[in-house]
C-alpha cells in the first residue's frame, strides 16, 4: 500500500525516527518467535562413518599353488620358493634348502625337514643321516652324484628340529607337486613319516614301508628314515629290503 508521502517527507520522518532513538524497524503485526524456531529444519542427523572394507585374508596354500605353477623350471622353483613369504619357518632359518643330487635322475628322495647341519649347508641330507643315506644308495649301485635327486618336503628347518606342522606341509605341497613334476623322476622314495603324509596322505611307517604306492603320477616306495635307522639300527634288516626292491624296479624286475 502506497502512505502518500514524497520521498523528502519520508526521509524526514526516518531521520525523526532515529533521531528519537529507534534502532530497529518492525513489522505491522507482531512476529512469535517461538513459532520460528519450530518451524526452521532439524539438523540431519550425523552420519555414521564408513567402515572400511576388511582386506581378505591370503590363502598361503593358493598363493603357494599360483607360485608354483609358474615356475617352468627347477631354477624358478627355487626362485619361487625363496620368494614365498607366507611360511613362518622361513624366518628362524638361516638357508633355503632345496635340493641335491642330479636332477632329472631316474631316483628321487623325498626326506621330512632339513636340520641343523642342512640349514647351515643350504642342502638336504649332510648330517650323520645323509652319510647313511649314502652308503644305503651306494649298497644297489646308486649316489647323489650320478642318478639319484633329493629334496625334503620342507625346504627350511622347523625350530629345534621340531616335527613339521600340517599348515606348514600343506603350504609347501604345491612347491612339492612341482618339484616331482620338473625333476620327472622314475620313481620316489618317501623317507620316513611326514614324508609319507605329504605324499600319500597317511603316516604309520612301519605298516607302510616296503609296499609300493603311488603318488603324484610315481611309483613311491616308504622308507624308515636314515635317522630313525641311526636310533634304532635293528630296523636295517628292513630298509635294506626295502633298497633292493628299488634296484628291482629299476632294473625292470
Amino acid at each position: 500500500m502506497e502512505s502518500g508521502l514524497d520521498y523528502h517527507s519520508a526521509r524526514a520522518l526516518l531521520a525523526w525516527q532515529i533521531e528519537l532513538g529507534a534502532t530497529d524497524a518492525i513489522c505491522d503485526a507482531p512476529v512469535n518467535r517461538y513459532e520460528l524456531e519450530a518451524r526452521q529444519p532439524k539438523p540431519a542427523a550425523p552420519q555414521a562413518e564408513a567402515t572400511p572394507p576388511r582386506p581378505k585374508e591370503v590363502d598361503p596354500v593358493e598363493v603357494a599353488a599360483r607360485a608354483a605353477a609358474a615356475a617352468t623350471d627347477l631354477a624358478g622353483l627355487k626362485a619361487a620358493l625363496a620368494g614365498f613369504e607366507h611360511c613362518e619357518l622361513k624366518r628362524g632359518a638361516r638357508n633355503l634348502v632345496f635340493s641335491d643330487g642330479r636332477p632329472g635322475a631316474r631316483v628321487m628322495v623325498i626326506g621330512e625337514a632339513p636340520g641343523r647341519d642342512e640349514d647351515l649347508a643350504g642342502r638336504p641330507f649332510v648330517g650323520k643321516a645323509g652319510q647313511l643315506l649314502d652308503r644305503m644308495l651306494a649298497a644297489i649301485g646308486l649316489s647323489r652324484q650320478d642318478n639319484v635327486y633329493i629334496t625334503n618336503v620342507l625346504p627350511w628347518r622347523p625350530p629345534q628340529n621340531r616335527d613339521p606342522l600340517p599348515a606348514e606341509m600343506a603350504m609347501m605341497k604345491p612347491f612339492l607337486e612341482r618339484h616331482v613334476a620338473l625333476a620327472q623322476p622314475d620313481l620316489l622314495i618317501a623317507m620316513g613319516n611326514f614324508s609319507c603324509e605329504a605324499l600319500l596322505g597317511k603316516r604309520g611307517i612301519t605298516r607302510l614301508r616296503g609296499t609300493w604306492t603311488e603318488a603324484m603320477g610315481k611309483p613311491v616306495m616308504p622308507m624308515f628314515h636314515p635317522a630313525f635307522l641311526l636310533r634304532q639300527p635293528v630296523q636295517k634288516r628292513a630298509a635294506w629290503s626295502d633298497l633292493l626292491d628299488v634296484k628291482a624296479r629299476l632294473d625292470g624286475q
